[in-house]
């Protein structure tokens, strides 16, 4: 198929190279030239605008940053819907808010556009390897469509519902992936506060019930100090964001997320937001021990 892709970062990157390697052609739109260069020079074709892109492919592929960032390339001036023909489908890939992914999509469908929302989980190393899992909202028709492309891409596909199903089921991952890096970094740091080597006790927490992929990958990094990122600290604030309104605007309280939003907070605060999601026990280390009275 005749493709493109818009965001050609840490994740975007390895994923556009792995549909080329399945034989699609790949057209690619950056606002920095300089970050689409690699691929480019692999064999894919540079466009000017996401309408150029879109006139010229069959479907679009995006992994941006924010709700605005979509909005701005699928609407705005020179954006998807200016270009694209009728029958193309636009698969917006990174972590949005469900109601701007619905918005979207009802702007494009009014000119006979598809889209389907299908964020993915799986960090660099599952975008290299081509393993991620996804999740997809939109209409079942559409999902079938696109599933040959998706599996070129990840091993788990799940269509989950319609148009911002898909990054429902997302926020509901990063809000179990925060919680949970946050209770590893309070584990750490309770060993290491009682004499304990962190590293031996993430060993056995690894080999019994309280194992998880997020003890394992960023509790590693935790008992190494390694904070080098692999997705910045800040992008899961504006995650967090995103699930804490999804829960307010369903009246559902989320103590143990707005407990998370705190710390992330400080991290950012500190200027930690371009530091690894791992440098979260950094925040837990400085808070100290508290007495019956609140006082420190």
């Amino acid at each position: 198929m005749k493709l493109g892709f818009i965001g050609l970062g840490v994740m975007g990157g390895p994923m556009a190279r792995n549909l080329m390697k399945h034989g699609h052609e790949m057209g690619v739109y950056s606002r920095r030239p300089e970050s689409s260069a690699p691929i480019v020079e692999a064999g894919a074709r540079r466009y000017a605008t996401p309408a150029a892109l879109a006139a010229a492919s069959e479907g679009v592929f995006s992994m941006v940053t924010t709700s605005s960032d979509v909005e701005q390339i699928a609407l705005g001036k020179d954006g998807y819907i200016e270009g694209a023909r009728a029958g193309s489908v636009l698969v917006d890939m990174e972590t949005i808010s469900p109601a701007v992914a619905r918005e979207v999509a009802e702007r494009l469908a009014a000119k006979g556009l598809d889209m389907l929302d299908a964020p993915v989980s799986g960090g660099p190393a599952g975008a290299q390897q081509a393993t991620l899992s996804i999740m997809v909202g939109g209409e079942a028709r559409v999902f079938e469509r696109v599933k040959p492309l998706f599996e070129c891409l990840g091993k788990t596909i799940v269509h989950m519902g319609a148009i911002g199903a898909g990054q429902t089921t997302k926020a509901c991952n990063q809000l179990a992936l925060l919680v949970t890096a946050q209770g590893a970094a309070e584990a750490l740091t309770l060993a290491r506060r009682n004499g304990l080597d962190p590293a031996k006790v993430r060993e056995v927490m690894l080999s019994g019930i309280a194992a998880s992929r997020v003890l394992e990958l960023f509790g590693k990094r935790m008992v190494e100090r390694d904070f080098a990122a692999g997705i910045e600290a800040r992008l899961y604030h504006k995650d967090l964001g995103i699930v804490l309104d999804l829960a307010h605007g369903g009246g559902q309280a989320l103590p143990a997320a707005a407990v998370v939003m705190q710390q992330i907070n400080a991290l950012v605060g500190r200027g930690g937001g371009s530091e690894d999601l791992s440098a979260l026990i950094r925040i837990v280390e400085t808070l100290g021990p508290v007495d019956l009275d609140g006082k420190r």
